[in-house]
């Protein structure tokens, strides 16, 4: 008993003497943070070469909500599925409102227009995010 004791105590004592000193800035905070400053975004690098954002329109409806109007275009000769959705933003790059991904099919070469609208009127910025449908 006394030795279960002692080895307890031993490792109570070795972990609490293993403390870390201070606070710490992250490091890289720019790598990967696409999504912070990019209208349209793709969420997997093999969809690099087969989709691109050719426009988005953006206007306000007579309530003040946030519409946009996206072209995406299939730069493959075949037929691929993608989802894509919107995640609004307030002045400050926060989350607002997003939206759910939807099911987008883009025949070869083709180019398909996506809407999203806001559900109110607080969204100043938004990312438009493509994902593969795998």
């Amino acid at each position: 008993m006394k030795k279960i004791l002692f080895a307890v105590a031993l490792a109570s004592l070795l972990t609490g003497c293993a403390t870390d000193h201070g606070a710490y800035l992250p490091v890289n905070t720019t790598v990967n943070n696409v999504e912070d400053m990019a209208g349209f975004v793709l969420l997997n690098q093999a969809l690099q070469d087969s989709v691109t954002c050719t426009g988005i329109q953006e206007m306000r409806q007579p309530d003040g909500r946030l519409q946009l109007q996206v072209n995406i275009r299939n730069r493959k000769d075949r037929r691929i599925q993608v989802q894509a959705d919107c995640v609004f933003k307030d002045a400050q790059g926060f989350v607002v409102e997003e939206t759910p991904f939807e099911n987008v099919f883009l025949d070869p070469n083709a180019q398909e227009g996506i809407r999203f609208v806001s559900a109110n009127e607080k969204p100043l910025r938004y990312t438009i995010r493509i994902r593969p449908a795998w």
